[in-house]
């Protein structure tokens, strides 16, 4: 038996957190369009917390298939100590670089948007990282 007009839309719900700068004032939030909602950030297009202190770097989102599951995670990041919020930016953005960019990677739109993603991956390229060398 087949059901009409019950087909679900396949979406992902983005639970991300924004920093001011390395180490600064941070902000957890959930969305349905993580590329919108961080461009409405960079432009100040949102009033409030974030457009008040300057925070607007993408520094660590996680993708859920549920809006409930995404919910529920940002309720638990909300409430999280800062530290462990810095532990869990550090273990996959060390550099706190703005992984805005790296979505974005589609022809630049401006020069320094290219000359700041060609620095990070600079950065991040194993070769570019002393641990990884041989002595």
């Amino acid at each position: 038996m087949t059901q009409v007009g019950v087909m679900r839309e396949e979406r992902t719900y983005w639970v991300y957190v924004l920093a001011s700068k390395r180490q600064g004032t941070l902000y957890v939030g959930v969305t349905n369009s993580l590329e919108r909602r961080i461009a409405e950030h960079k432009a100040q297009r949102v009033d409030g917390f974030t457009r008040t202190y300057g925070v607007d770097r993408l520094v660590c989102y996680r993708g859920f298939g549920e809006v409930t599951e995404a919910i529920h995670f940002e309720k638990q990041l909300k409430r999280w100590r800062r530290e462990w919020k810095v532990r869990l930016i550090e273990r996959d953005n060390p550099e706190w670089s703005d992984l805005y960019i790296e979505m974005m990677e589609l022809p630049p739109l401006h020069p320094d948007i290219a000359a700041a993603l060609a620095e990070h991956k600079r950065r991040v390229s194993p070769a570019s990282r002393s641990e990884d060398r041989d002595p």
